[in-house]
């Protein structure tokens, strides 16, 4: 059968939706003129609510792992202590990236597929007996869809050092959660374009509190292309240090734009329905969920197939007999589950599409009726929503 309209429901990069597209291919402008301003003015702007910012949100021309790097070397200075918090592949790619630069980098390790258990990393940092500078954690880890309980963490942290900064990385769910720097006592939040935000993969954003703009200004850490201090002094003009990719600025606008129309709470309650859908669809399949749900990310789902081969097969047959695009694992997750994204333009009906071409995968592989049982499943959540 013919499907004239592939789903990518990978964890990033996502659909990108018309109105967007149709943005990001206007015709171009010079990026030192008037009407660059006028577009950066309003993009530096327009993503404030997304990231619960009270400033201006710094966009770098650049994938999200140069906010990862900026956030270390706008923070830290080398003789710094810091700590990273890892809990799957993309809190390793932190640890990376901080054992590239700083010596005195300590590890907090935490088990894929779990969320941080905060009263043991506060005494983890007790018990290093340094003045920790910085803690970098993810909020979504995306190799496993677990979601951080990001509040929390925060306030335990100022509660036992009010000095320390804390960063989160928000690439993976920044644009489909409630979140605010003040409230959940953030230092500095970081995000990429691919994903909630829904646009094509080429921006990375840096939302920041006015303690870490003065402490960006601090830092003697090298740095050139991601020293922070030339993007406030160039934001203050409406423009940027370096050639910025103004198609996807233009982009940006139009992303805040469907986000006025919907409404932000709509949003983040359709990534939520969508995610409590989905997992009830997915037990319905006799499939198990790596993440227990008060930790379960509404923008991507992890579920373990029964064994290698039905994996092999369901993440094949999709793409194949469906066009539909899934997520393997990552890291020592490699071959043991599979990951659906459910971020940005995605519709509770987007998603129907995959729980039914799942109930015939399964049901074929398995020589056992799943037909109507995770629709069903699915449909009984989702009424609640629409």
């Amino acid at each position: 059968m013919k499907y004239y309209h592939p789903l990518l429901l990978t964890p990033g990069p996502t659909p990108v939706p018309e109105q967007i597209l149709h943005a990001t291919q206007l015709p171009m402008v010079g990026h030192r003129s008037s009407d660059f301003e006028s577009i950066a003015e309003e993009a530096f702007r327009a993503l404030k609510p997304i990231f619960g910012a009270k400033n201006d949100v710094i966009i770098l021309t650049s994938s999200g792992t140069s906010s990862l790097e900026a956030s270390m070397l706008n923070l830290a200075n080398p003789e710094d202590d810091i700590v990273i918090i890892v809990s799957g592949a993309f809190g390793n790619r932190f640890k990376q990236i901080a054992e590239s630069y700083y010596e005195n980098v300590h590890i907090f390790e935490v088990e894929w597929g779990k969320a941080v258990n905060v009263p043991d990393f506060i005494d983890f940092l007790k018990s290093l007996n340094r003045q920790v500078t910085a803690v970098y954690s993810q909020y979504c880890e995306t190799s496993t869809a677990v979601l951080h309980p990001v509040n929390e963490l925060g306030h335990a942290l100022k509660n036992y050092d009010p000095s320390i900064f804390y960063v989160v990385d928000g690439v993976s769910c920044i644009g489909a959660v409630d979140v605010d720097l003040e409230r959940d006592q953030i230092d500095v939040l970081i995000s990429g374009s691919q994903k909630a935000i829904m646009l094509p993969p080429g921006l990375a954003f840096v939302a920041y509190n006015d303690r870490a703009k003065a402490r960006f200004a601090e830092v003697t850490t090298p740095r050139f292309y991601l020293d922070l201090n030339k993007y406030l002094k160039s934001q203050a003009e409406h423009s940027t240090p370096f050639t910025p990719n103004v198609s996807l600025f233009r982009g940006v606008n139009a992303y805040a734009q469907l986000v006025n129309e919907e409404g932000f709470e709509q949003v983040i309650r359709r990534h939520y329905a969508i995610r409590d859908a989905l997992r009830q669809a997915l037990t319905a399949l006799d499939l198990n969920l790596l993440v227990d749900e008060a930790y379960a990310s509404p923008t991507v789902t992890a579920f373990i197939p029964n064994s290698k081969e039905e994996l092999n097969y369901i993440k094949t047959e999709l793409k194949k007999r469906f066009a539909i695009t899934i997520a393997g694992g990552q890291g020592h997750l490699k071959g043991e589950i599979l990951r659906i994204g459910h971020m940005g333009q995605i519709s509770p009906f987007d998603i129907l599409q995959v729980v039914s071409a799942l109930e015939i995968l399964l049901t074929e592989y398995r020589n056992q009726s799943y037909i109507g049982t995770a629709i069903t499943q699915y449909t009984e959540v989702i009424k609640a929503y629409v």
